[in-house]
């Protein structure tokens, strides 16, 4: 699938425009038999993480380069985001642990996708679904001055977040807080896991934004919204300050017509 953007303009000294992204055509990590149902296309595993027809847990793997882990409040609100939305009676468990850095500074999504061949460790079990989170002390490949990657949905269970380009973009005069940018991007990478918007998800209304990033995929088209391709943060246009997107109603309403809450 098409890349997808996130955070739309971040109003700091100037414009940047601050995306994500999301890719179902890398390759496959691997073809192990054991681990098939973690290498599907981007959005198809969305009833499972949702729901509890299938799988009852949820297990988070998050693998962060050392000195580029999360925030500790950005990986509790991420847990309340999931907590709220998906049905899982048997509970979600978040493991963190720490691995070397592979010394690029840029990644491409195959390049990712092999690091996630090497590390991943927890896959579907059972009643129990897992996804992959990797931390990356490096940048999206194509970034550019004026464009920036956030993070990525590349796969059913994995999302990679470019964790060096949030500290930069935290850093710079009346930018959100590390912690906020965290929380906004892991919500709305594990929502792409979730099938929004019109990616395994089927819409419930019209609101997908079809101008969003020249693509038609992928994004709402309602204000505010978390799933937006543009949101503006900070003490600019919008004056949201540390106020994390939330999902609107059509969102919502879309996750609960395929089995979420």
């Amino acid at each position: 699938m098409q890349l997808l953007k996130f955070l739309g303009y971040l109003l700091l000294s100037s414009f940047i425009l601050v995306s994500c992204s999301d890719d179902d055509d890398t390759t496959p990590i691997n073809d192990s038999t054991s681990q098939v149902a973690n290498l599907r296309p981007l959005g198809s595993s969305a009833n499972d993480l949702l729901s509890a027809t299938n799988f009852n847990s949820l297990s988070i793997e998050i693998v962060s380069v050392q000195g580029f882990e999360p925030t500790v409040t950005a990986v509790n609100e991420f847990r309340q985001f999931l907590q709220e939305r998906l049905f899982k009676p048997d509970g979600i468990t978040i493991t963190q642990r720490t691995v070397p850095s592979s010394n690029d500074t840029s990644f491409t999504i195959e390049e990712i996708a092999e690091i996630e061949n090497t590390h991943r460790t927890l896959f579907n079990q059972e009643d129990d679904i897992a996804v992959y989170v990797y931390f990356a002390d490096g940048s999206k490949e194509d970034d550019t001055d004026e464009q920036v990657t956030l993070g990525s949905a590349y796969l059913n269970t994995s999302m990679v977040i470019y964790e060096s380009t949030l500290r930069r973009l935290s850093t710079r005069p009346n930018a959100p807080s590390l912690s906020t940018i965290e929380t906004a991007t892991l919500n709305h990478e594990f929502a792409h896991l979730l099938g929004l918007v019109n990616i395994g998800t089927p819409l419930q209304s019209e609101h997908e934004d079809t101008d969003a990033n020249g693509d038609g995929n992928s994004h709402c088209n309602v204000s505010k919204c978390l799933m937006e391709a543009a949101i503006e943060f900070g003490s600019g246009i919008m004056g949201m300050g540390e106020m994390i997107p939330e999902l609107d109603a059509q969102c919502i309403a879309d996750l609960q017509a395929n089995g979420g809450r």
